[in-house]
């Protein structure tokens, strides 16, 4: 049975997937300005780092559906 990631290995986990988030947008030509791990979600004795996505622009996010929808296949 796999151990629970200790706090510091869920904080490095949420950098590494926010980084790969911002990555992989920024090869589709979409940046996020806000994009990072909200430091507030990681702050318990058992801390659950989330991704903070942000806010945007209505063309970024015109941008980012167009995106997802590509990845989905329905574009």
């Amino acid at each position: 049975m796999e151990q629970p990631l200790m706090a510091d290995g869920k904080i490095r986990q949420a950098e590494e997937a926010c980084d790969a988030l911002g990555e992989a947008l920024a090869r589709a030509g979409v940046r996020l300005p806000s994009l990072g791990v909200d430091p507030c979600t990681y702050a318990a004795a058992d801390p659950l780092p989330l991704i903070e996505l942000g806010r945007v622009a209505p063309p970024v996010a015109l941008a980012l559906a167009a995106v997802v929808e590509r990845g989905a296949g329905r574009a």
